[in-house]
């Protein structure tokens, strides 16, 4: 019966270059976890529209200029979450009734225009 003999290391160059390689990895990974967590927290959640014109805050800022409880913090995400979703109700019923008038050329134009428009938007964000 033979033993397996023990596998052999690869040369040191090597080890030292896949060590730098997994470290990197491993950097990368825990600045992009961190990045993304400092994001989401900090991002401004909702556009407060005013007769001024838009204003991104975050509900945080919001609750930390105002000095809000946790229970009117929390109203108030209810409360901009609804109009969020009144407000995208709204630019799809818009958005649908454009539709109705156009003509087949247009409506691809159209739909084209608004795919721009929301990726200049996501991008100034």
């Amino acid at each position: 019966m033979t033993t397996a003999a023990p596998a052999a290391l690869p040369p040191r160059a090597e080890r030292v270059a896949i060590i730098s390689l997994l470290l990197v990895f491993l950097c990368g990974a825990g600045l992009g976890a961190v990045a993304m967590s400092y994001w989401t927290r900090h991002r401004p959640v909702h556009v407060v529209r005013t007769s001024g014109g838009a204003m991104n805050m975050s509900v945080d800022e919001l609750k930390e200029q105002l000095n809000l409880t946790d229970e009117q913090t929390r109203q108030m995400q209810s409360l901009l979450d609804d109009f969020s979703h009144y407000y995208d109700d709204v630019l799809s019923f818009g958005s649908a009734k454009i539709m109705t008038i156009l003509n087949d050329d247009q409506k691809t134009r159209f739909k084209e225009l608004i795919r721009k428009h929301k990726l200049l938007q996501d991008h100034s964000r």
